[in-house]
C-alpha cells in the first residue's frame, strides 16, 4: 500500500492522482477499520484535483479515525482541491497542514 510509518503517532500515505486515488483510499480505510490506531497524514503533493468518491472516502476515513480517537490530516493539498473545500465547507472538516506543520506537530511529537 506504499504508506510510511512516520511516528509511533501517524502514518504517511502518499496518495496518486485520479482516478487511481479512491483505491488508495478504499485500501487505507481497509486496512485501518480493524486497527485505527494512529493518526494517518495523506500527503497530496501527486493530487491536482478529486473526485466526488474520492472525497467521499476521505469523510468515512476521517469518522473512522475520530471515532476511534485519531486524526486524519491533508498535506500538501493544491490550491484547485483546498479551493473546493473551501465552496463546499469541508475546509472546516478537514485538518488541513502544510508539510512543515504536520512533520513538527505530528510526525515528530
Amino acid at each position: 500500500m506504499n504508506t510510511q510509518n512516520s511516528s509511533k503517532n501517524a502514518v504517511l500515505v502518499d496518495l496518486p492522482p485520479e482516478p487511481k486515488m479512491r483505491d488508495k483510499i478504499r485500501a487505507v480505510f481497509e486496512s485501518f477499520h480493524n486497527r485505527a490506531g494512529c493518526d494517518v497524514v495523506m500527503d497530496f503533493s501527486s493530487v491536482d484535483i478529486m473526485a466526488t468518491p474520492s472525497i467521499s472516502g476521505l469523510l468515512g476515513l476521517r469518522k473512522l479515525l475520530v471515532d476511534s480517537g485519531h486524526r486524519l490530516i491533508l498535506r500538501n493539498v493544491a490550491s484547485a482541491t483546498r479551493g473546493i473545500f473551501t465552496v463546499t465547507g469541508l475546509d472546516a472538516v478537514f485538518d488541513l497542514a502544510e508539510d512543515t506543520l504536520v512533520d513538527s506537530a505530528v510526525l515528530n511529537p
